[in-house]
């Protein structure tokens, strides 16, 4: 209950034990029905529904003004509490064995005919809900949501609190240093020619406040800002969970992740979850296809290029001799014609140049290409897939295509088969690359960013051979979404410099971005890691889905925009003489 001077209850408080208690209730009229000449409204905030009665035998003033109702109409109510009938109780309400007989309504103000339904069963287009999503955020799943999230802040920073951890604020206006993505500018007025970049994470601070000798630093939210394409777990801003800690190796921070989760989880949903596998990059590569893992079924991968390569099949062969590698699902189901030529045609729009299969039943292989393997290659096969029955479904190509189209096939065989568990499964992924190689561009790239330690035993191959070089790199992922990414960052100057230097940095060109990071490990940088944890994506996750738009209070849509409030916008001519701008491109 939070009385005020306009209400005594919410619409979600009252109960039996208030019966013929005057009260005053406000809210919105979510429905509105006439019985023989009884008025009926259903009136909604925040906190549930209650239902009020109109009735011209108990308050013919009130009556009156009811017959004017419409649907949102925003009102204020007294009357008072009675028990309803026997037999109209409402179970799916908390209000449900009650309503209030109406002594008198005001009417704060009219609503136009909605454009969308507030109601979670009629759910209007994405871009009608975010155009009006003012009245979306009436519905009370989008209630939920949002306060739901609310409670995961104050549990995340409870369990911080509870650990010795400074919650401190990064800027938002920064020096541009771009991290991978595009950086979002503002100009500088006072400083004609300059410019700001709103922060895509808060990493080089938050390694400052470690110099600084905040050896436990969290910021949440931490609100990240990158220009990059859109998807259903991607906006242009979004929140971390961000944290740092001082003298640790990753195992300490690790451990102080996962026993976070454990705890947040246990304290929102009232979940227990068990402990998080480590797999290496290399072992998630080759059991999953890909660097995070769904761990709520089975399906794992297998490389049969060895096998495979003793027969005389010419696809696969033609591919092995080439560098390619050739891998197997085996799906423990049987399948019609209609459905095998189905999944091939997935493998090839996943890129693949398609699928070959092998049908195992009562002990022995069928299909076309069985002719070419003996019998000693089959068995073979039956050892490496451990196959009981089903059926072999390979993929031949280059290891990297290979891996990315066996990853959508067993994702898609998991949802087909309904093989995924209503679980929550966490992983970590350590041992990644340090560098990737840009093909295109002919230059190593950093797997994640430049600030990563690369493991202490590869510092002697750093520039011979980056290819081989590993990073003290861990990722958290759930159910398959990757909700966090760590390191142990580089402390030592020297390093900094030869990293910077294999990606094709030069040292000027680092001093001038990075130049006040570099100078400040020069007073002594204690050993340091931390993660960037997405928010968003773990409430949305907890919350059984993985949009982030539906815990985001106001998200953009696919192209960046926002339909509610019309931005980005044009801004003026005086505007942009002030900052010290001039245009140079053609209006659309």
């Amino acid at each position: 209950m939070f009385p005020t001077s306009l209400r005594t209850h919410t619409c979600g408080d009252l109960s039996t034990k208030e019966f013929n208690k005057k009260v005053t209730l406000c809210g919105w009229v979510a429905t509105r029905r006439d019985h023989g000449g009884i008025i009926f409204i259903d009136l909604r905030d925040r906190y549930g529904i209650t239902q009020i009665v109109f009735d011209p035998k108990h308050n013919k003033e009130s009556h009156k003004s009811a017959e004017f109702l419409r649907r949102e109409d925003c009102i204020q109510v007294e009357g008072k509490v009675k028990k309803r009938k026997k037999g109209m109780e409402n179970k799916r309400l908390a209000t449900g064995k009650i309503e209030i007989f109406s002594d008198k309504l005001h009417v704060f103000s009219k609503s136009e005919v909605p454009p969308i339904e507030i109601d979670d069963n009629i759910v209007a287009s994405e871009e009608i809900r975010l155009k009006y999503r003012y009245l979306d955020l009436r519905r009370p799943i989008m209630q939920r949501n949002l306060l739901f999230r609310q409670k995961v802040i104050n549990v995340v920073r409870e369990y911080f609190n509870k650990n010795g951890f400074a919650e401190i604020q990064t800027p938002m206006l920064v020096k541009p240093t771009p991290e991978g993505a595009r950086d979002y500018i503002v100009p500088s007025r006072v400083n004609p020619g300059s410019f700001y970049a709103l922060p895509q994470s808060p990493q080089l601070y938050k390694q400052i406040l470690m110099i600084a000798g905040f050896d436990r630093y969290f910021q949440l939210p931490a609100i990240c800002l990158r220009d990059e394409d859109l998807r259903a777990d991607r906006q242009p801003e979004h929140s971390q969970v961000d944290l740092e800690m001082s003298f640790v190796n990753e195992k300490d921070i690790m451990g102080f992740v996962e026993g976070m989760f454990k705890y947040v989880i246990k304290q929102a949903v009232n979940k227990n979850v068990g402990d998080f596998p480590i797999l290496s990059y290399k072992e998630s590569k080759e059991k999953y296809g890909n660097d995070k893992p769904d761990l709520r079924f089975g399906l794992e991968l297998h490389d049969v290029t060895e096998i495979v390569k003793k027969g005389n099949f010419s696809v696969f062969n033609d591919v092995i001799k080439n560098g390619g590698i050739v891998k197997c699902i085996n799906p423990e189901k049987e399948f019609t014609r209609n459905e095998l030529d189905a999944y091939s045609n997935f493998c090839v729009s996943a890129g693949a140049k398609g699928m070959a299969y092998l049908k195992y039943e009562k002990g022995k292989f069928e299909s076309n290409i069985v002719k070419f393997f003996s019998d000693k290659d089959k068995k073979e096969l039956i050892n490496k897939t451990k196959i009981k029955k089903g059926y072999l479904f390979f993929v031949a190509d280059k290891e990297k295509t290979v891996n990315s189209v066996l990853s959508e096939l067993r994702l898609k065989l998991g949802r087909d088969l309904a093989l995924i568990k209503d679980e929550l499964r966490f992983c970590w992924v350590t041992d990644f690359p340090l560098f990737s190689y840009n093909e295109d561009e002919q230059r190593w790239e950093p797997e994640h960013h430049m600030f990563t330690m690369p493991k202490e035993e590869h510092l002697e191959i750093l520039e011979s051979n980056p290819g081989k070089v590993l990073g003290n790199l861990f990722d958290l992922v759930l159910n398959g979404t990757e909700v966090g990414s760590g390191s142990i960052r580089i402390s030592r100057p020297d390093v900094q410099e030869r990293v910077m230097k294999i990606i094709g940095m030069k040292k000027e060109e680092a001093r001038k971005k990075f130049g006040f990071l570099l100078e400040a490990y020069e007073y002594a940088g204690p050993v340091h890691g931390g993660m960037g944890l997405g928010f968003d994506r773990f409430v949305a996750l907890l919350l059984g889905g993985n949009d982030i738009r539906e815990v985001i209070a106001f998200p953009k849509n696919k192209s960046a925009q926002c339909p509610m409030d019309g931005s980005p916008a044009e801004v003026d001519e005086k505007q942009l003489r002030e900052a010290n701008i001039k245009l140079d491109t053609k209006k659309k």
